[in-house]
């Protein structure tokens, strides 16, 4: 009686990565916030919770630590979301007449 061989195996697939499709990861940058004595505690505690979506209580201890120490973290967030939020701060800031600074940096550790 004659044997049957097996089916040849289905070579194994190799995958070549494509070299011209590249991640680019942008550099994390601080978000801080700046004390100056114009800008109302409300107005920083407004733009906390909506801009930088922090709850109540975050808002409040950001603004307190500002208020203290003279600025405070806001927030760490790749380089052009960090600098694009401190221009959104600014112009909703003189939108109301209020000096507030915001500024970013790059996050060093």
């Amino acid at each position: 009686m004659p044997t049957i061989a097996p089916a040849d195996p289905t070579p194994d697939v190799v995958v070549i990565p494509d070299i011209h499709q590249q991640v680019w990861i942008e550099p994390p940058y601080k978000v801080i916030i700046h004390n100056d004595h114009v800008t109302t505690f409300e107005f920083v505690e407004k733009l906390l919770r909506t801009l930088f979506q922090k709850s109540e209580f975050e808002a409040a201890q950001i603004a307190t630590e500002t208020d203290r120490r003279g600025k405070a973290l806001v927030c760490v967030r790749p380089q052009s979301e960090a600098q694009s939020l401190v221009r959104k701060g600014i112009f909703a800031a003189r939108m109301e007449g209020f000096p507030l600074m915001l500024s970013a940096e790059p996050d060093e550790g």
